[in-house]
């Protein structure tokens, strides 16, 4: 056996380290174009997300997933474990969503509508409104433990504590009716699994968003990962424009930085210090960007001091930067065939969705013949017995009229007419019978027609066997 060779290791040599120490990032705040929209997606999202849940919808929740009953309500619209389908259709738009728009204009989602951006921007607020500026929550977090910096903190993690808490309430307001959760909840009445996802969502946004923060989009965003495979030169990206910025350098405003040999980059480092990420982004793309656009906004500002054109970075197209387009070619080839194709794949499924939505019957029935054996009565017809579910989606109480066609002189013995309550299924026996003679022995195809009595475009056919004994 070959013997593996000892490598011994130089005394005083240093260690090195596996993994890169974490680095708090001091984000400054910053005002712009770009920051203007990331609030308004954080109100927008935020305003439908706490209050969807307290919406009334026909005596109901509008907004509930009834996991304990298996239904959905959504609005007007009630979904069955039978429209599964509906969600498959969902998950396939959204996945073609999210490909069009990163092959347009890369992480515009992780920049302004996912919730680890939307819970980071909110707890980042309340910490700058406690704490401070950038400078200022420096300093206190490097200042020894005192009566000041122990009330500061307390108060941040009370409040990031109680947006937790009503974060993950709300989110188990969607499973359970959040008007019978919030009884519970002050009873101190909530069952095992309601208070183990109210606890975990809680957590886990406190966590995320106070703490971990960057390492999420950085570490365990899985799209982050792969979002390289959906770009290519003509993506919208956020850029530095190295040709117009180097060589960068401080410089006086008055002087003129072209005849000292200089760019336009007058190496600040706001476009560092206002990213959420803790990127710089004059070394190039880096999976780490969202494209949330804040160093755009704090780079204009500095452009605008300086007196100098805006845009040193900005949104643009790897083509539109090296061959220097115009910003009409560069739209032009924005809106390749590959983003065509995609929306139109993804507009004709959400019309095939809605149409399809729009004209589903609110009526699905089951049937089951029952295992027994045909009965033959005295006077020689034959009796099969079949068990029936029926699923009435409307919200209203509806009436149903039951038929038999396939066989001659089929009929259902016992009441061809059942009531069901709004949103609710019945299950029930039917006797079907037939006149001797009527089929010949074996199975034969029969259909139900159940119909409702008020609408007669509400119709469902479900096919079944009738046996006849030799």
């Amino acid at each position: 056996m070959k013997k593996i060779p000892i490598i011994p290791v130089p005394v005083g040599e240093a260690e090195l380290a596996l993994f890169e120490e974490r680095k708090k990032i001091y984000m400054r705040s910053q005002k712009g174009w770009f920051q203007s929209w990331r609030w308004i997606l954080v109100f927008f999202t935020q305003i439908l997300f706490y209050g969807s849940a307290w919406l009334t919808w026909n005596d109901r929740q509008a907004v509930l997933f009834d996991l304990v009953n298996r239904k959905f309500y959504i609005f007007g619209l009630v979904l069955w474990p039978q429209d599964f389908i509906y969600l498959a259709v969902l998950l396939v738009i959204s996945a073609l969503t999210l490909f069009l728009f990163t092959a347009i204009a890369g992480r515009l989602f992780c920049g302004y509508a996912c919730p680890q951006t939307v819970y980071t921007e909110i707890f980042m607020w309340v910490e700058a409104k406690i704490e401070g500026d950038r400078n200022a929550r420096m300093k206190l977090d490097q200042a020894p433990m005192s009566a000041n910096k122990f009330r500061r903190k307390s108060v941040k993690h009370f409040i990031w504590l109680a947006i937790a808490l009503w974060t993950g309430f709300t989110f188990v307001g969607y499973f359970t009716p959040i008007q019978t959760l919030a009884s519970e909840v002050f009873s101190f009445n909530l069952g095992p699994w309601e208070t183990f996802w109210f606890l975990f969502y809680a957590f886990a946004t406190y966590g995320n968003a106070g703490f971990m923060r960057e390492q999420v989009c950085k570490y365990m965003c899985p799209y982050a990962r792969f979002q390289s495979a959906m770009f290519d030169k003509d993506t919208l990206i956020v850029t530095y424009d190295t040709e117009r910025g180097e060589p960068r350098g401080s410089r006086n405003k008055k002087v003129d930085f072209k005849a000292e040999g200089l760019g336009s980059c007058v190496d600040c480092g706001i476009c560092v210090q206002v990213c959420p990420t803790g990127i710089d982004i004059r070394q190039g793309l880096q999976y780490e960007c969202i494209a949330c656009g804040a160093c755009i906004d704090g780079c204009d500002q500095v452009m605008d001091k300086m007196g100098y054109e805006r845009g040193l970075i900005r949104y643009t197209t790897e083509h539109a930067l090296t061959k220097k387009m115009s910003k009409e070619a560069m739209w032009k080839r924005v809106f390749r065939l590959r983003t065509l194709v995609y929306g139109a794949v993804l507009g004709l499924i959400i019309l095939i969705s809605a149409v399809s939505l729009a004209y589903r019957v609110p009526l699905k029935v089951d049937v089951i013949r029952d295992r027994a054996m045909p009965k033959i009565t005295e006077v020689g017809a034959i009796e099969n017995v079949y068990r029936l579910q029926i699923m009435n989606t409307q919200e209203t109480a509806r009436q149903f009229f039951i038929s038999v066609k396939g066989v001659p002189g089929a009929m259902i013995v016992n009441d061809a007419q059942v009531s069901i309550k709004a949103s609710t299924s019945l299950a029930f026996p039917v006797r079907v019978r037939i006149p001797a003679g009527a089929a010949p022995t074996g199975s034969n195809r029969i259909r139900f027609v159940i119909s409702d009595s008020e609408n007669a475009n509400v119709s469902v056919t479900e096919k079944a066997v009738f046996l006849v004994p030799k």
